[in-house]
């Protein structure tokens, strides 16, 4: 399908729901994303209408992860790095309120978050990293489904990693404490369920609504 209509879109993309009876649709490999022309033209106000969005993201001034998106369908997702060169800025895709664009600078802005969804070990005995914005990176080192690898974009190569262990800083990425970060109190691996805790407050969600961000601090600029 070409087109969505407002009414049928996510209540958190911030657009009119009245004035037009369709809008883009959005694909890519991320559930919850926004497309790029509803970014440059809604979020980032960069345009007045999506014929001018069109027109900024087709003529290659939009990098999602370091690599140049001319389809303005394509989804923005949680944690992904947009940047457009010409304007010198750059924003990171945080997991609250939808998406919330955390604007971001320096080697911050070169350096990106991912989650372990799967692995699989292929010809020649590597492992296939497969990672929950879709990519996937070849290695021979062991690593831990639910863990978080910080790469650096474009070119994917690992710098830091972040297991999925009680004591370790998690970001909330669903569900009613969505955009809270806090710490790994307790793992109930049979029920897929974990604890955090957040200075006094400790609260529960299944293990799939977390994103390991850091050891005691995050890894990058989330707000």
């Amino acid at each position: 399908m070409a087109w969505l209509k407002r009414i049928a879109a996510p209540k958190w993309w911030p657009i009119e729901r009245k004035s037009h009876k369709f809008i883009t649709t959005v694909r890519g490999p991320h559930s919850e994303a926004i497309p790029l022309q509803v970014l440059v033209r809604d979020i980032f106000k960069l345009a007045d209408s999506a014929k001018e969005a069109k027109k900024i993201i087709t003529s290659g001034n939009v990098l999602v992860d370091g690599k140049i998106r001319k389809d303005i369908k394509f989804g923005v997702g949680p944690m992904d790095i947009v940047n457009i060169p010409t304007l010198k800025k750059t924003w990171r895709a945080v997991p609250k309120d939808g998406l919330t664009f955390v604007e971001t600078s320096g080697n911050d802005s070169k350096i990106k978050i991912v989650k372990i969804v799967d692995k699989t070990i292929i010809r020649g005995g590597k492992t296939q990293l497969n990672l929950d914005d879709g990519k996937n990176i070849l290695t021979n080192e062991k690593y831990s489904t639910k863990d978080s690898l910080l790469i650096e974009i474009p070119t994917q190569k690992i710098t830091d990693v972040v297991k999925f262990e009680q004591g370790n800083l998690a970001l909330v990425t669903s569900g009613k404490n969505k955009g809270v970060s806090a710490k790994i109190k307790e793992i109930d691996n049979e029920n897929k369920r974990v604890w955090l805790e957040n200075g006094e407050e400790t609260f529960e969600t299944p293990i799939a609504n977390v994103l390991m961000i850091g050891k005691d601090k995050p890894m990058v600029k989330i707000e």
